[in-house]
């Protein structure tokens, strides 16, 4: 696949992004070993889904946690384990930038030091699960250029382990700000995107527009979990 475009007009996250790569027809394999090499079974499993999102076929990625875990981790912890990942250095790398974005963001956010940074949405077994995967797949699909539409948010607020947060996130409007990421509010309440997906994002933007004119070669939609109108994303395979 020569380049990949992400129509995020429907939100992104982490598992909307792991489910879009699957759906393209990224390595399951790889998957299943990069996430077996990290040692944390006692804590998680995870399944693979066809579902339908408004009669359209995309592909859920569900993270499953086993209730008795409950850690609280941090940069240092994360980065030792994806270390252990039976993964490319290319993938490995990937997943450490994206989890160090969001790391600097939670620290301005909540004023620490980054080593004092425990992360609750993104420490948690799940986000590592979806970044290291993420980063696995897309190293595996290997594009030369990554293209993003603008990022689409919600408006309102959620509630969450810091108590009720407007929409976007303190930690989302932070990576938007320092990355410029572009971004649009629509009439949907709630979040469409997350700490996860604003930091995929801002590892893989560059600001590159896409061509005029392009053949689409394959087209993946990883769906959500959120409750708006059409929480799938849309990642579009094409040559020029």
């Amino acid at each position: 696949m020569s380049n990949l475009y992400f129509e995020c007009g429907n939100g992104i996250s982490g598992d909307m992004s792991v489910g879009a790569l699957l759906d393209l027809g990224a390595s399951k394999e790889k998957l299943e070993t990069a996430l077996k090499s990290m040692g944390l079974d006692d804590e998680f499993t995870y399944k693979i889904s066809d579902v339908k999102v408004n009669s359209i076929k995309a592909t859920d990625f569900d993270v499953i946690m086993h209730e008795h875990h409950h850690h609280h981790r941090n940069l240092n912890d994360v980065i030792s384990i994806i270390n252990k990942a039976d993964a490319t250095e290319n993938a490995k790398n990937l997943a450490k930038k994206i989890f160090n974005i969001v790391a600097v963001a939670e620290s301005a956010v909540h004023g620490l030091p980054i080593d004092e940074v425990h992360f609750h949405e993104v420490g948690a077994i799940d986000s590592i699960v979806d970044i290291v995967s993420f980063s696995v797949l897309l190293d595996d699909l290997n594009p030369q250029k990554v293209y993003f539409k603008t990022l689409t948010e919600g408006q309102g607020t959620i509630e969450c382990q810091h108590g009720t947060m407007s929409v976007p996130v303190p930690a989302v409007c932070e990576i938007a700000s320092k990355y410029k990421l572009p971004l649009k509010i629509t009439d949907n309440e709630g979040e469409m995107i997350t700490p996860t997906g604003a930091a995929i994002a801002a590892a893989l933007y560059t600001g590159e527009k896409l061509p005029e004119s392009f053949i689409i070669e394959r087209v993946g939609n990883g769906s959500g979990k959120r409750p708006y109108k059409n929480p799938v994303l849309r990642v579009i395979s094409i040559g020029e």
